[in-house]
């Protein structure tokens, strides 16, 4: 058996010891969710929000915690698209001939992607101290978009980093000029990529916690309001881990379990969507 072989038959190996471990971790996780959770998953619990006494084992139930996460992360993925679209368009067509600066920009949109979401939280908390706001769902809706928006965009810039430089020349060669190649070439080109960086980030908003402990507030009632508190489901969870009683620990497990299934649900809708974006 020569080197190579070797080589090749060791580092099979370890992708695969690499690969059983990490799905490992993963059932263990699901399995310890669902089984503490799912007997205290009840329908009340779903469509009810909290009433006195809920954080104490009492009736009531996590629709303020359901409806806040999902009006929070669809508001910041709507606000963070409206930027990060134009922005990666504009890094792959207008500025195609300036690639040091373009790296530049990559480089500081990888910084941003890798700095913890608490350290977004707080900056926010800064800002909102400075001009007087309190804690709302604009505010926790802005700091999330922040949070989101490197990852959108960096995704976004991969898929059009994608396209051949020749279908940049041919609209050009056709007439166009960059920005309408840009929103009426490019865009349905690289619609299956933007789909699925879309829903990446949605996912990552609304799973988090620490960039909207300090901004978004929380509240047992269902926000009307943008100017209003809104409850999330991850500090949901966390403050009923909090509590000494069983049953409302055994609640958190429960909300976890919805939120698993949110997740899950963005999952299958992007491996849906960038299939049929794909036959067509």
């Amino acid at each position: 058996m020569n080197r190579r072989r070797i080589e090749e038959i060791i580092f099979r190996t370890l992708m695969f010891l690499a690969t059983m471990l990490m799905g490992g971790v993963l059932i263990l996780i699901l399995i310890a969710i669902f089984r503490n959770g799912l007997p205290s998953l009840t329908w009340e619990m779903l469509t009810q929000p909290p009433k006195g006494g809920y954080y104490f084992g009492r009736e009531g139930g996590i629709a303020n915690a359901i409806l806040g996460s999902l009006y929070l992360s669809l508001g910041a993925v709507a606000l963070a698209l409206i930027i990060a679209l134009p922005v990666a368009l504009f890094l792959n067509i207008h500025m195609k001939n300036y690639e040091r600066w373009v790296n530049i920009i990559r480089f500081l949109m990888d910084t941003l992607w890798g700095i913890p979401s608490i350290v977004y939280g707080a900056f926010a908390f800064m800002i909102m101290i400075a001009l007087g706001m309190k804690a709302s769902l604009l505010a926790g809706i802005v700091t999330v978009a922040l949070f989101i928006l490197p990852i959108m965009i960096r995704s976004m810039d991969e898929v059009i980093r994608g396209v051949p430089d020749g279908l940049l020349e041919a609209g050009l060669s056709l007439g166009a000029n960059r920005t309408e190649v840009a929103f009426l070439i490019f865009i349905r080109q690289c619609s299956t990529g933007f789909v699925t960086a879309i829903l990446l980030a949605l996912g990552r908003a609304i799973g988090d916690a620490a960039a909207v402990i300090f901004t978004a507030g929380f509240s047992d009632r269902i926000p009307t309001s943008i100017h209003q508190p809104a409850a999330t489901l991850p500090l949901a969870i966390f403050f009923q881990l909090n509590s000494p009683i069983e049953e409302v620990k055994n609640r958190a497990y429960a909300s976890a379990v919805v939120l698993t299934f949110l997740v899950l649900i963005i999952s299958i809708l992007s491996r849906y969507l960038s299939k049929k974006l794909k036959n067509h």
